[in-house]
């Protein structure tokens, strides 16, 4: 202690130390020897051997020190660890060791492996060491199995040919839509071997290789060669992105291409050599990620040994603080008890059994077996137990008397709930657990319907075991030798010969005889029906192991599912690795463009995996090693999480084995990473300055901030998070500023002079939940999709929204646009008026697209006025006002900011604001009708346009239902239960028939368009409200 303060003295504390740029004394110990230099603290690692080396051969006993690169430094980091610094290119700074001093020690292992090591704990945010500290089998044998997995996949990544390199690093960016656009399509192509340039035209019909043809022998006739390249050798870039184009497909299907056919610029493309490509590929093959210069936390301390009860009965025990469990200030005598449950998904198995009350202190004992009321035989697979610790309560009321009546004291006990914990009764092994167990248990917070067990929640037990009650229970042995679950060749066996049935009944719940009826005939449902398995497996009763068996059994014969009903079996309701194996191999056929689509449910759906090793992780591991957009994200939304205790051991596994199997893709995560860091320490300066000093002034400081050595090298050169073939290559720092909500995001501009386009920004968000805004952009993406597949092009913006922390993530800024707010106030410039111009949007489109131009861009104002008014009918969004309604330049209309959906919409005084089921003012209206109030022909196709797409989303009801059902995994507030869910099926009317449903929307449109000035008073609400904050 002594020493740190006389550190603590000479150098200040260790934060404050490594957070100044200044020169500071270092002191280096090598062969009991102490040498202090004075060092810039963002000085990197590598180079201090060699200043060691130099000071060292005046010292005795130099002739005994082999070379420098035999050693490496080591220091004691935040966490009191000594940390190897393998990493020499990372700076002190971003180190960050405890004290000023270094020590040099003799070199052990692989270098190259402790390095990628180093690398993949900075990356997860989690160190490596944690994982070998659990000291679990499981563990152990899924990392094992997992490295050796990826591996491979990466050893076969690099035979493969240049052309199918391209498929991985740089996937296919396609429009879905087919429809070709009849425009003459003008380019701009680069030779890059040459570096001349060619502007041609060409159809847009044609294909890639049509284009580098002409361009080849365009070139062939300006330096007049003889001999013609092959058009094969070469490859399409878009400039200034990492993005390319090639494939037997038309040029309009390309989205680059049709995005300039439609804002009416000019493709800029390089041909590309091959051989170019060839190195690109070697070049990754040979690559170990260089070391990051990423400010990350140390990793943590290893957890330490639980001290396990020698007791085999079941007991509870806090082994630090008690909860809360020795104070009670209105209650007396409270009790402990103990509930369990056995469970399969949401089924119980059996009735639950509690155990006897006793005291509460410090370590209670119960020393009591429980007993359930099912044979070990009839334990499905996937069973799990269920345990609820909680508190009896009694409340004593007030002693009342009557005439009649002697006084009696009246008391009503209660439940308390204090925590739970969950545990699988066989291993991953497949074999019966048996013996003493100490399970640490997760806090429990009451719900409203009361219940105490959780079967939904993890099966891993809390890793805070310092501050978590831990209950320690003993299995029992039933036999003398292990039980093992028995594998399908053994219980194919017990087949049952059953009466076959023509036809099965019922779509909806199912009485107790026609669940009879529709166990009957499953040979008949796997024949005729086998997309209803989901309903089959709903009513097998998984307690019974003869009919578990006759499930397997059937299930081995069943053809494969369409991927709308294999999504269905991923849900928490399923858990049987039979049924997931057999979802899991329906799921293969999906294209990377549908995987892409459906990637947020299925990393939710890893939280209701049971065991490590499973057929989903396998799956999403295998496709992101083949497609490195998969790849990033699947790593983003993993990493993303990685700070919920009780997902963190999966998804840091699952990362580690990621990077084994793509190490060069670390090196882009790492500067990612790296820039998010830099924004996160922006936004807390933008935060903590912004309380102390006017708008201005603080973003004149943020702009100071922004322009040192750091902070321009972290922000600079890398691959957008949101969409890894955006290159955001330097930073504006002057168009950079921060906006006034509370959480004061950082908006950040970058410029890439290579796409000869304007900026790109991005909106860094360090405070909100931005999960929700993810999945309701991910609906009006698949809207999108579903609608231009059928030749519906409803010109929709569903803009870029990722996840990448704790309430933390990144939003896209859509650049030339303005919400509808600011453009009435800018001709209004009163705030109570502004609502009510109804000529402000129209003369605002008139401006931005003078001439002809507006006639298009009123076209496009109303097909996305459709897309969003039927987008925000169906998913429920609330909330909805002038300031999270924008406008394009180019007439397009989108919706921002969807913090309530589902129908939980915004209330005021117990009253609903929003009363109309959308969007749809007089302002829109009179926008479509071109500024005329008899224009009708104009509105009509607008209607139809609204009723066309509502009956496409009608058709694609049950894959909305499906993947919000398995979004509940997420835990959003908003997103819990089945009420949730009915919203959709409501909206969308899945109980009626088309011609009841379209009759429905009907009704729906009329009202909108009929309450729309109470839109507008709302508008109006908003907008005084808002001026009167500022």
């Amino acid at each position: 202690e002594s020493e740190e303060k006389e550190y603590e003295q000479s150098y200040g504390s260790a934060k404050d130390l490594w957070e100044q740029d200044s020169v500071e004394k270092i002191s280096e110990k090598f062969l009991a020897l102490v040498t202090d230099f004075m060092l810039l603290g963002s000085h990197p690692a590598v180079g201090l051997a060699q200043v060691v080396w130099k000071h060292a051969q005046y010292e005795p006993l130099y002739h005994m020190l082999s070379d420098p690169e035999a050693y490496v430094f080591t220091c004691i980091n935040q966490t009191a660890e000594q940390q190897e610094l393998e990493d020499e290119q990372r700076r002190l700074c971003d180190i960050q060791p405890f004290l000023p001093v270094l020590r040099l020690v003799a070199r052990e292992g692989d270098r190259v492996k402790k390095v990628i090591n180093s690398q993949i704990s900075l990356l997860i945010g989690k160190g490596l060491h944690e994982f070998d500290s659990v000291q679990d089998p499981e563990v152990n044998d899924f990392r094992t199995k997992m490295c050796q997995f990826c591996e491979e996949r990466a050893a076969k990544r690099q035979q493969l040919s240049w052309a199918a390199w391209m498929e991985y690093n740089f996937p296919l960016q396609l429009e879905p839509m087919a429809k070709a656009l009849c425009w003459h399509l003008t380019v701009y192509a680069v030779l890059l071997a040459l570096q001349e340039s060619f502007t041609f035209q060409i159809s847009p019909k044609e294909f890639p290789i049509t284009l580098m043809s002409y361009a080849i022998k365009k070139q062939a006739t300006v330096f007049r060669h003889e001999t013609l390249e092959n058009p094969e050798d070469y490859t399409l870039q878009v400039n200034g992105k990492c993005e390319y184009l090639y494939g037997n497909y038309p040029l309009y299907q390309f989205q680059y291409i049709r995005s300039c056919l439609h804002r009416g610029l000019t493709p800029h493309l390089t041909m590309v050599h091959s051989s170019t490509i060839i190195a690109m590929r070697d070049e990754q093959t040979n690559c170990i990620a260089s070391p990051p210069k990423m400010a990350a936390k140390p990793p943590p301390l290893p957890k330490k040994k639980v001290k396990e009860s020698s007791d085999p009965h079941v007991s509870s025990a806090n082994r630090s603080s008690p909860c809360g469990f020795m104070v009670f200030p209105y209650f007396s005598f409270p009790q402990l008890v103990v509930q369990a449950g056995l469970f399969h998904g949401n089924e119980m198995l059996c009735k639950t059994v509690s155990s006897s009350e006793v005291n509460v202190c410090s370590e209670p004992v119960w020393k009591q077996r429980l007993d359930f009321d099912i044979n070990i035989c009839d334990l499905p697979r996937m069973a799990r137990l269920c345990f609820a610790l909680y508190a009896v309560i009694e409340k004593a009321k007030k002693a009342r008397s009557t005439k009649k009546k002697s006084k009696k004291a009246v008391s009503e006990a209660s439940d308390c709930p204090i925590a739970w914990v969950n545990v699988m009764l066989f291993d991953y092994k497949d074999q019966l657990k048996t013996g003493e167990c100490c399970l640490h248990m997760w806090s429990s917070f009451p719900d409203e319907k009361g219940e105490l067990l959780n079967p939904m929640g993890t099966v891993q037990c809390n890793p805070n075991t310092e501050s978590a009650a831990a209950l320690v229970i003993c299995f029992p042995s039933v036999a003398s030798h292990p039980v093992y679950y028995p594998s399908f060749e053994q219980v194919g066996d017990q087949k049952l010969q059953l009466k076959e049935i023509l036809e099965r009944r019922s779509h909806t719940e199912l009485y107790e005889h026609e669940k009879d009826l529709v166990w009957k005939m499953r040979y008949d449902i796997r024949d005729q029906y086998p997309q209803a398995l989901a309903k089959l497996l709903i009513i097998t009763k998984w307690n019974k192991h003869e009919d578990v068996a006759q499930m397997i059994s059937l299930l081995q014969t069943w053809p494969e599912l369409p991927v709308l009903n294999a999504l269905e079996l991923l849900d928490f309701s399923f858990p049987d690795q039979y049924v997931g194996s057999f979802a899991i191999n329906s799921l293969k056929k999906l294209t990377d463009h549908e995987l892409f689509q459906y990637l947020l449910q299925l990393v939710q759906v890893l939280k209701y995996e049971s065991y490590l090793d499973c057929e989903l992780t396998k799956f999403l591991l295998d496709r992101a090693l083949s497609n490195r957009k998969i790849g990033h994200f699947l790593f983003w939304h993993l990493r993303s999480e990685m700070h919920v205790p009780a997902v963190a051991l999966r998804f840091g596994l699952i990362l580690e084995a990621y990077c084994r199997g793509s190490t060069h893709h670390m090196k882009v995560l790492m500067k990612q990473g790296e820039a998010l860091n830099k924004m996160k320490a922006l936004n807390d300066f933008v935060k903590s300055s912004s309380q102390k000093a006017p708008k201005p002034q603080t973003k004149e400081m943020m702009h100071v901030c922004m322009k040192q050595e750091t902070y321009l090298e972290a922000l600079s050169h890398l691959q957008s998070p949101l969409n890894p073939n955006i290159i955001l290559a330097e930073v504006c720092v002057d168009q950079c500023t921060f906006m006034d909500s509370k959480m004061k995001p950082l908006w950040i501009v970058f410029n890439n002079e290579e796409t000869g386009g304007g900026g790109v920004g991005i909106i860094f968000k360090n405070g909100d939940d931005l999960r929700q805004d993810m999945l309701t952009l991910q609906m009006i993406q698949l809207m999108d999709i579903l609608w231009k597949q059928e030749g519906l092009d409803l010109r929709m913006t569903p803009y870029g929204c990722l996840s990448t922390g704790d309430k933390t993530g990144l939003i896209e800024v859509v650049m030339h646009s303005d919400t509808i707010a600011n453009i009435q106030l800018n001709k209004s410039n009163m705030a109570a008026t502004a609502a009510f111009n109804k000529d402000a949007l129209l003369n605002w489109l008139k401006s931005k697209n003078p001439g002809d131009a507006l006639e298009q861009a009123i076209e496009e104002f109303t097909l996305s006025c459709a897309g969003y008014c039927v987008a925000t009918y169906v998913l429920g969004i609330g909330d909805r006002h002038s300031d999270n309604i924008m406008i394009r330049e180019t007439g397009q209309l989108f919706h921002i900011d969807f913090g309530h959906f589902l129908g939980n919409f915004k209330t005021k005084f117990g009253i609903n604001r929003e009363r109309v089921p959308f969007i749809l003012t007089y302002d829109f209206v009179h926008v479509i009708q071109q500024g005329k109030t008899n224009n009708n022909e104009k509105f009509e196709r607008f209607r139809g346009y609204c009723e066309k797409a509502y009956m496409i989303l009608r058709r694609h009801g049950l894959l909305f239902l499906h993947l919000f059902a398995l979004m509940k995994a997420a835990g959003l507030p908003e997103l819990s239960c089945s009420k949730d869910i009915q919203y959709l099926k409501d909206s969308l009317a899945l109980g009626k028939t088309d011609e009841e449903a379209l009759k429905h929307f009907r009704l729906k449109f009329n009202e909108a368009l009929r309450e729309s000035w109470k839109t507008k008073v709302n508008w109006l609400a908003h907008n005084v409200s808002k001026d009167n904050r500022q």
